[in-house]
């Protein structure tokens, strides 16, 4: 690792990132180089030499949770919580720098038929999937933006789709910049993504970005060197958010890499608010 590939930004750029940190997986971790007690120093590192604004972030457990906010620094915060009743299990926080970001409002859904009933599952999800949303603004500009993150269903080619749908119609109907961040489980062309990007609610941040900062890696590396492939991560955004640069982070820490998917950077800028001058 040899220095950040965006950093912490400058106002009124906002650092924004989505990782799929990896569950922790006890003695079922296999190959070494998933155990977490290896990659908890390594994601550490990470976080702490990029320090994004944002951080969406997937297959997170309570604990997990604690390690990425201590690997933050004190000024940032998280919402989100379980997917499964209690709530318990897995979550998809979303991490923001509260120094620079209020929070406005936050909620936690389920994908499902029964988008309000925790644990709830449809569509062929053998587990509950949830999306958290929040609408934060900028201390500095005093501009407004609503973070969705959310991770599809691994199995079920059905469950994405439909869990897109329900993602494109709560997408359609915010105000404002919407930044969407997430682990699709398929990949830029696929049914989910079409359904998330018709008309033109939001667009991919890889293809908007003024500047590309590495190759377009596939984004579920597997622990092993990157390769070009299928961006599973996804960064997308609503048309009037400007992106400046966009990466896929592959790069080592420690000799390994914290997780089996390689997160997603973007150095992104809002719309001034109406009848600004």
């Amino acid at each position: 690792m040899s220095g950040p590939l965006i950093g912490p930004a400058e106002p009124p750029a906002l650092h924004v990132m989505t990782y799929n940190v990896r569950r922790r997986m006890g003695v079922l971790s296999w190959p070494p180089a998933d155990r977490w007690s290896r990659r908890r120093p390594r994601l550490a590192a990470l976080l702490a030499d990029e320090r994004p604004t944002i951080v969406g972030a997937q297959e997170v457990l309570p604990d997990q949770a604690d390690s990425l906010l201590q690997a933050l620094g004190p000024s940032y915060r998280f919402v989100g919580h379980g997917r499964a009743p209690g709530p318990r299990g897995e979550a998809c926080p979303v991490f923001y720098d509260h120094g620079r970001l209020s929070l406005r409002h936050w909620r936690q859904v389920a994908l499902s038929e029964r988008p309000d009933e925790p644990g709830s599952v449809s569509w062929g999800s053998v587990f509950p999937r949830v999306y958290v949303w929040a609408t934060f603004v900028d201390r500095v500009t005093s501009r407004e933006l609503t973070v969705v993150n959310t991770h599809l269903d691994a199995f079920s080619s059905r469950a994405r789709r439909r869990s897109a749908e329900q993602l494109h119609r709560v997408v359609a109907g915010m105000p404002g910049a919407v930044v969407l961040l997430g682990d699709l489980n398929a990949g830029p062309g696929s049914a989910p993504w079409r359904s998330l990007m018709r008309d033109r609610t939001l667009d991919d941040a890889w293809r908007r970005a003024e500047r590309r900062l590495s190759p377009e890696w596939g984004t579920f590396g597997g622990y092993r060197r990157p390769r070009a492939g299928r961006r599973l991560d996804a960064l997308l955004v609503s048309p009037h958010v400007r992106v400046h640069s966009v990466a896929v982070n592959a790069r080592r820490v420690d000799g390994g890499w914290p997780s089996d998917h390689l997160p997603v950077h973007a150095l992104v800028s809002l719309p001034e608010p109406p009848g600004a001058s």
